[in-house]
């Protein structure tokens, strides 16, 4: 466990910071914020633009509960459709069960806009925690999590300075050590398959980190191929009948996640392509799903139920919170399966 030394939390934001940071009234804020009353389009966007830059998160209940808070524990995750977070999602609901808290869920379809207004709409309901994947966050929403005056978990990364707590793996280190297992394994001529990396922040920091560890071994990648659009089978095979045709010669196909990594599998084993001594393969997460197949793809357990449960049990003081910039860090398991050679 790391600790970041961070500035102290803030008072939680009111109508007065907005109003003097826009030049107006309180009640005037309050008709814009409310969008009620005759207001100017000058003076309107003057307030917005207040708000936004503040962090300031109107209160929907406000007078409804003298605790001002409510038994809700935001959880913001980028996919409902990607394997990884159901099992982050269980550990969050199993710890909180007798806890009087519940969570409840936004997606965010790895947009930083959307993450933002989801954001927004779940703070105005003032819960008791938010729990929030990753640590890349716009300026608003980063605001909006300092301000917000609860305890706040961004899970699944820890390569970064977070809000409060962070709980997850450094996926720069995963990322290294698949690639040291690779080379060690006697594979050179290697190609990268996976997302569209601008906005998923954490294949981006493996695949950095894969590069590194390539680099220090006088290797480099052969190829890459990027794909937007959600993890699926079919994705990954067509994605590695491309490579392959394009690049004949590799003999280790790195796959950002499982899914994809098992649709390359099938399309090997479909074609007869000797797997691993002709091509080695290898995915991320651990997905238990793929047990199922002809034999079983190397990858890496990321950890994720322990990283619900222990995102949640900082959420409902389960667990000691060490103070503003705590990381949790957890350790993902190499899996070699039967796709790298022994």
């Amino acid at each position: 466990m790391a600790k970041i030394p961070l500035p102290a939390p803030r008072r939680m934001l009111t109508l007065r910071d907005v109003s003097e940071a826009s030049g107006v009234s309180e009640m005037t804020v309050s008709r814009v914020l409310r969008n009620r009353g005759d207001v100017s389009g000058g003076t309107r966007e003057r307030v917005l633009e207040a708000a936004r830059a503040l962090g300031y998160v109107p209160n929907k209940i406000a007078g409804a509960l003298a605790s001002q808070r409510v038994n809700l524990v935001a959880v913001i995750i980028p996919s409902l459709s990607n394997m990884v977070f159901p099992e982050v999602m269980t550990g969050i609901s199993d710890t909180l069960e007798d806890t009087g808290l519940q969570p409840v869920v936004g997606v965010t379809n790895y947009s930083p806009e959307r993450e933002e207004s989801v954001l927004y709409e779940m703070l105005s309901w003032r819960p008791s925690g938010v729990i929030i994947a990753g640590l890349e966050h716009t300026p608003a929403a980063r605001a909006m999590l300092q301000n917000a005056g609860i305890p706040i978990v961004e899970i699944m990364d820890i390569d970064g300075t977070p809000v409060d707590a962070a709980v997850g793996i450094s996926h720069r280190r995963a990322g290294r050590q698949m690639a040291e297992a690779i080379i060690a394994a006697g594979y050179r001529r290697i190609g990268f398959l996976g997302t569209m990396m601008p906005h998923d922040h954490r294949a981006r920091k493996r695949l950095a980190g894969f590069e590194e560890a390539l680099a220090e071994a006088g290797l480099a990648l052969e190829d890459r191929e990027f794909y937007s659009g959600g993890s699926a089978l079919l994705k990954g095979r067509e994605m590695t009948e491309a490579m392959l045709a394009r690049s004949p010669d590799l003999d280790f196909l790195y796959y950002s996640n499982d899914m994809i990594g098992a649709g390359g599998l099938l399309s090997c084993l479909s074609k007869g392509i000797a797997v691993p001594g002709r091509l080695g393969l290898a995915g991320f997460n651990g997905v238990e799903l793929l047990d199922g197949l002809p034999c079983r793809l190397a990858t890496m357990d990321a950890c994720r139920l322990d990283i619900g449960q222990i995102a949640a049990e900082i959420i409902a003081g389960k667990r000691a919170h060490q103070g503003l910039g705590e990381v949790v860090e957890l350790m993902p398991k190499l899996q070699p399966g039967d796709t790298i050679r022994g």
